[in-house]
Formats: C-alpha cells, sequence, structure tokens
C-alpha cells in the first residue's frame, strides 16, 4: 500500500513511464502522479501534497527551474525533495538550480540504478520507514538495487553524489570521433555524441528528420541496447547545442557481414518542447542543403 507520493513531471510521455515504472518496481510504498509540464505540476501541487518531485529542466509553458523557484516560496513545499532529471548538466546549469534550492541533479539518460541511489539520498529516513511498515527491505545506497544484468554484462555504473558530475563517463569517450567510410561524401558531416546511461557514442549524423535520426558508428565502441534512453547532442551553429531526448529503436550493420566495421543506430526523438523542435528544423534544413 502507497504511503508516499511522488510527482513525476517532463513533457516526454515516454520518459514520465520509465521515471513512474523505476519508482513503482523499486519502492512500492511510493505512489506516482504525473504532469507534463511545469504549468500543470504547479496545478496538481496546489491541490496535492507530495513527499517527492522528480522533474525535468526544458519543458513548455512553465520550466523545471520556475517550477523549482515557485515551489521554494510556497510554506508546504520549503523542504520536500526536489530532483532535477535533465540532459543540461553543464556547470552553469547546476549551479542554477543549485541556487533554486534543487536537492538532487540526475543527468539524461540515466539508469534504474541511478534514479533509485538519487531517490533513497534525499528521502532518506522517511522513505526507509515507510518501507519497513510496508513489510520491505531496502538496500543501502551504495549496493542499492543491483541487477544480475549489470553484473553478467555490463561494467557498473559510477554515479558520483556531486550533482556536477551528472554527464555518464565511459571508456569510449577518450577514443577520438571514428568518421565511417561510409558517411555522407557531399557536404560537411555532422558529428553526433549520442549519450547512453553508462556510454556514450562517437558518431556521424547519416540522415535526419523532426521524429529520429540515423547515426554511424564505429564497432569498437559500447552500444546501447533497444529501447535504451538517449540523449543525442548536435552542434546546431554559433556554438549551440541541441540535446535531443530519445531512445534506440534500431541497430543495424552497416555491410551484409558479421565483420562489420560499423552500426548503425536509429534514435526516435521523445521531446516535445516547442524550442528544442524549432532547433531541430534549423538543422535539418541545413543538413538537408548540405547534402544536395
Amino acid at each position: 500500500m502507497a504511503m508516499l507520493k511522488a510527482l513525476v513531471v517532463d513533457d516526454a510521455s515516454f520518459v514520465r513511464d520509465l521515471v513512474k515504472r523505476t519508482v513503482r518496481q523499486r519502492f512500492p510504498v511510493i505512489e506516482t502522479t504525473d504532469a507534463q509540464n511545469g504549468r500543470r505540476a504547479q496545478s496538481l501541487m496546489s491541490r496535492t501534497a507530495f513527499d517527492l518531485i522528480l522533474c525535468d529542466w526544458e519543458m513548455p509553458e512553465m520550466s523545471g527551474l520556475e517550477l523549482l523557484q515557485w515551489m521554494r516560496q510556497q510554506p508546504q513545499y520549503e523542504n520536500v525533495p526536489f530532483i532535477m532529471i535533465t540532459s543540461r548538466g553543464d556547470k552553469d546549469h547546476v549551479i542554477e538550480a543549485v541556487k533554486g534550492g534543487v536537492s538532487e541533479y540526475l543527468g539524461k539518460p540515466f539508469s534504474p540504478e541511478g534514479l533509485s541511489k538519487k531517490i533513497i539520498k534525499v528521502m532518506g529516513r522517511k522513505l526507509k520507514e515507510a518501507m519497513d511498515r510496508s513489510g520491505k527491505s531496502m538496500a543501502s545506497p551504495a549496493d542499492a538495487f543491483k541487477e544480475s544484468a549489470n553484473l553478467l554484462t555490463r561494467k557498473p555504473e559510477t554515479v558520483a553524489d556531486s550533482p556536477a558530475a551528472s554527464t555518464p563517463s565511459s571508456p569510449s569517450q577518450a577514443a577520438p570521433a571514428a568518421t565511417p567510410k561510409q558517411a555522407p561524401s557531399r557536404g560537411p558531416m555532422s558529428m553526433a555524441s549520442v549519450r547512453f546511461a553508462e556510454s556514450t557514442l562517437k558518431s556521424v549524423v547519416k540522415d535526419i528528420n523532426l521524429t529520429e535520426v540515423r547515426v554511424i558508428a564505429k564497432r569498437d565502441q559500447v552500444f546501447p541496447g533497444i529501447l535504451d534512453q538517449a540523449v543525442v547532442d548536435i552542434e546546431t551553429g554559433e556554438g549551440q547545442m541541441a540535446r535531443l531526448n530519445g531512445y534506440v529503436h534500431q541497430l543495424q550493420a552497416v555491410d551484409k557481414r558479421q565483420d562489420t566495421d560499423f552500426v548503425s543506430v536509429t534514435i526516435r526523438f521523445v521531446d516535445e518542447d516547442p524550442k528544442k523542435l524549432e532547433d531541430l528544423s534549423r538543422f535539418v534544413a541545413r543538413f538537408r542543403a548540405g547534402m544536395r
């Protein structure tokens, strides 16, 4: 039986579902409600008392930072934990969130283990007592909820307690970006860095539209699984970086042979933020023009 209430706020329904599923599976004492933007969340919070807020930063109508700033001005929410879950992990944004009163900062894409540890950290004794009353046991943050799949097939996640360490690291990040032979031969190539919970893929954009991007990456890197969360970092021009949230839709060998050197990865976008879609539209137009 749920004893605590959490509000999940994100403009992407795919991300909201991932967060709710993790909370439901790991912490059955927490009941989740969701909202598609800060304005809707503000309305729900005015009518219902929540014990935890899990919120994205970039959303239409009201951003996560604006919701956080409003929340800290409400007497009933002065001390309620607020976890910012976002692809914006640069130092300036982390500092801005800390000044606004954020409890913890979690970078996208995140793993269930990473999210669980953050929840345990901010909820503390309140969560432990609720789990104890329900007859459920809870592991310590250091070894919480390790899954057999991670032990058998993946390297353990190293999530730092410091909010500034929100971007995943991996051996593949140290390797220089590969330039596949199959990359477009006409016009300038567009490089993309695709971040996953435990690795970063250096790649070349092969094709892109408003719903998905197809990139080509060298095989010697760490690849994700189907439906894994992803954040695609693309330079949109004038030093601006688009951080597009999505998930792995398809993995395919570039050549019709088992020892192919390159792999094609298709990422489906889930963002619904008008500003991100506008930036993406401009990039797609430039990309198409460069291919002519």
